[in-house]
Formats: structure tokens, sequence, C-alpha cells
């Protein structure tokens, strides 16, 4: 067991939450000088790209149990690590979804009721989207993520560009769908909120788990089949 890679794991997915929720949460309609929607999708994609130069050496920096499972439906990763790689990654979450409320408490209007940066569909969605447009946005969402996470990791892409492919993609991402759920594509993100929110964002939960994970498995089998040479870097996105 390689306790390093689990460890690395958690502390990037803390670095993700933590950056990209709290800059939703603390900074993004602050008066005067809230960064807004592009300033948290900006958050988000800085996340992964600032982590995956700082482990990507070590765990692959996949920081997302949807990167997870689709890099190993994809071929490029171990199956038997997908366990102990997820558990780590919503450990990490939690944790930062915990430091994140410590700080956001500490402002005298804060409210969870105001969402806490949770995802949602229906009532609950930033633009009041139903279930079935937030399932298919999570879904190809997170397809195009992993299709673009096996292409700039394959072995003939240009080297050390993949982090910037990967969090820029990420940014595109939140751009498009804020709006739609808040933006998921990362179960252990989602997870992380909702457990200090409860009622609706743990009921909503599941679609924040299952959308991401499906799209994920879509967009890792789809470039699996087409490229000709699958194999890449076994570890993940790097």
């Amino acid at each position: 067991m390689n306790t390093k890679k689990y460890v690395a794991e958690a502390i990037g997915t803390f670095w993700l939450t933590f950056a990209g929720c709290g800059s939703a949460v603390l900074a993004a309609a602050f008066p005067q000088v809230g960064i807004g929607l592009l300033g948290v999708a900006f958050t988000f994609g800085l996340s992964v790209v600032t982590m995956a130069y700082a482990i990507g050496h070590i765990s692959g920096c996949h920081l997302n149990p949807a990167v997870t499972v689709g890099l190993a439906a994809g071929g490029r990763f171990p199956a038997g690590q997908i366990v102990p790689y997820i558990i780590a990654q919503v450990i990490g979450a939690v944790a930062a979804a915990g430091v994140l409320y410590v700080i956001a408490s500490g402002h005298a209007g804060f409210d969870l009721a105001g969402g806490f940066a949770s995802n949602g569909y229906g009532a609950h969605s930033p633009g009041k989207y139903g279930i079935v447009a937030c399932l298919v946005s999570e879904v190809v969402m997170t397809a195009f993520f992993l299709f673009i996470i096996m292409g700039s990791t394959h072995g003939r892409a240009p080297a050390g560009f993949a982090p910037l492919a990967i969090g820029l993609a990420l940014v595109m991402i939140h751009l498009v769908s804020i709006p739609v759920t808040n933006t998921s594509v990362n179960p252990a993100r989602s997870t992380g909120p909702a457990l200090f929110v409860g009622g609706w964002a743990l009921q909503q939960l599941w679609m924040f788990w299952i959308a991401p994970i499906v799209g994920g498995v879509i967009g890792g089998v789809v470039y699996r089949w087409l490229s000709d040479e699958p194999e890449g870097i076994v570890e993940g996105s790097r």
C-alpha cells in the first residue's frame, strides 16, 4: 500500500474543495469586489492546475471519484485502487468543508440556508433547472472532462501541458453549468458541503454521485475506443 498516494489525494481534494467552494461562499458576492461566476469558475480550474503540478507525480492528482472511476474505465488506472482513492478524496473534501465552515461562520450574517456552495436541482438549482436538465448537464460535463483528461495525459500529447488543459476544461465546465447545478462533476466536492447543510443537500446528493460517475465512465470508455494507443500515464491526470 502506497499511503503517500492517498494522503496526496486527500490534500489535493481538500485544496480543490476549500478554494473552489470557498470562492463561492466567501468571495463571489463580497460587497464591491465580488469575484462572481467568472471568478468562482477560474478558482476551481486553478485549484486543479496548481495541485496537478504539486502532486501529479505522486498520485496522479485525480481529486475526484468520477475521475478515478473514469480513468479505470479508460484503462489508465488499476481497479483495485479505486476505493482507497475515493475514500481519501471524500476525507479531503469533508475536511475542507469543515475548515470553510469555521471561517465562514465567523461572519455575522452567515447562514447555511444560503446553500454553502452545495449542488442541487429543481428548487435548489441556482437557475431553478429541473432534475432531467441537471442530470444531463452533470453527465455530459463530466464525460467531456474525462475525455480531455484522457487525451491531454496520453503518451503522444504535448508534455507538461496536461494540467493547463485539464484546469481550463474545469473553468469552462463551471462557466456553463454553475447556473444549472452549481457545478459538481465531482462527488467528493459535493459531499463535503452537503454534510454541513444537511436536509435537501443530502437528499439530492445521490445525483451528484451517480451522474458524474456515469459521465466519467462514458468519457473514459469513448476515449479508450477512439485512441489507437490508449496507454498513457497510468496514475491519472498529471
